[in-house]
């Protein structure tokens, strides 16, 4: 994997790059859909590609691991060749979704033990043994198993959860070198920068990270229950540190204003399920602000649901007919709506890089940030 700055923005860390893998080349600021299973929920491909312009798309090693399991994935060649998705792919680890389990994991030095949702099963996440199911999944780009802390832990356990969490990183970190991918391949290997809220941690992590030298790295444990002004700072204290020639993800985030924040402040990936989640539910993202598609206030509005908007679905649906699929629950509105919130928030990263690019990022970012947080 490479990753080249093509630009940055005068009075902040943005910064427009391109990541080059095996299966495409990628611009940043790049936001990516989640798509857990191997599928982004009530959206084809045909429109991820053509009418969201999606550049990669994430899977899940837990769902996957889980479902459909490693020896169809194994047989079929890998999630590309299973799924038909011909682009990039990231998975995360699984981690998040085995401590989510809270009731059903415990987690050792050896890894995480857990129970399968599906049917109770009891398995075992080792950090080597995510490295080899992402080997088998054949995902471009791999993540280090890692435990996330909740964003209010108190300091001795965040403490003792990232020691856990660098222990379990050697560990992996050395599976990933010693090992190849099976399809031909390269596959790049993220580590995870945890610490919770506190700087001292996270600067610690940060360096630790820094210093393996890997193709990229993440950020990881943050919008899980810390105020949104701390997970700004705990932003800034970790890039100052990790490398500026590598590519940086933040984990899970999040509202528009979320990642334009965190493009101003030097992140280059972001994934949420929020447009894809919130969409089914009958919250739209535009340009002017967002919209609760359920409101009666939309039953006799006959404009397009954001006029001139980056998708298809902006031109030929109005929001009157598209709250009238909602209220009917119409299988359709999901769709629409899923599609319009990725595609919005595809277009917003790109004009993120087209104003890094043109000089103009920091007036047009604060300008943004208003609109889009608008209740309409």
């Amino acid at each position: 994997m490479e990753f080249k700055i093509d630009a940055t923005a005068p009075g902040t860390a943005a910064r427009a790059g391109e990541i080059t893998t095996d299966h495409g080349r990628i611009l940043t600021p790049i936001f990516m859909p989640v798509g857990t299973v191997g599928s982004v929920k009530a959206v084809h491909f045909r429109e991820l590609r053509d009418d969201i312009k999606a550049q990669i798309i994430l899977g899940n090693t837990y769902h996957l691991y889980l479902r459909p399991g490693l020896d169809i994935l194994r047989q079929a060649g890998g999630l590309h060749k299973f799924n038909g998705w011909d682009r990039p792919i990231l998975t995360d680890s699984g981690g998040f979704q085995v401590f989510s389990l809270s009731a059903n994991r415990k987690l050792k030095e050896e890894g995480a033990y857990f129970r399968s949702h599906i049917d109770g099963s009891k398995h075992l996440f080792t950090p080597e043994g995510v490295v080899d199911i992402q080997r088998i999944i054949g995902a471009d780009i791999m993540m280090a198993l890692d435990e996330c802390p909740p964003g209010t832990s108190d300091y001795d356990y965040a403490r003792k959860s990232l020691g856990l969490t660098q222990r379990w990183l050697q560990r992996g970190w050395k599976r990933y070198r010693e090992t190849e991918g099976l399809y031909g391949y390269r596959q790049a290997y993220f580590p995870i920068v945890q610490g919770c809220v506190y700087p001292d941690l996270r600067r610690e992590a940060a360096k630790f990270i820094a210093d393996l030298g890997a193709d990229g790295n993440a950020i990881g444990g943050l919008a899980v229950g810390e105020p949104t002004e701390k997970m700004y700072e705990m932003i800034e204290v970790v890039n100052e540190i990790l490398p500026v020639d590598r590519p940086r993800y933040l984990m899970g985030v999040g509202t528009p204003a979320n990642i334009l924040e965190a493009i101003d402040r030097g992140v280059d990936m972001m994934d949420c399920v929020m447009p894809t989640r919130n969409g089914r539910n009958g919250m739209l993202f535009t340009r002017n602000g967002i919209m609760n598609m359920r409101n009666k206030k939309w039953a006799d509005d006959f404009s397009p649901l954001d006029e001139g908007g980056p998708s298809f679905v902006d031109e030929v649906y109005s929001k009157a007919y598209v709250r009238h699929l909602f209220i009917s629950n119409e299988i359709l509105a999901m769709q629409i709506a899923s599609i319009h919130n990725l595609a919005f928030y595809l277009w917003l990263v790109g004009e993120a890089r087209k104003h890094i690019v043109e000089g103009d990022f920091k007036s047009w970012k604060e300008a943004m940030v208003e609109r889009v947080t608008r209740r309409l």
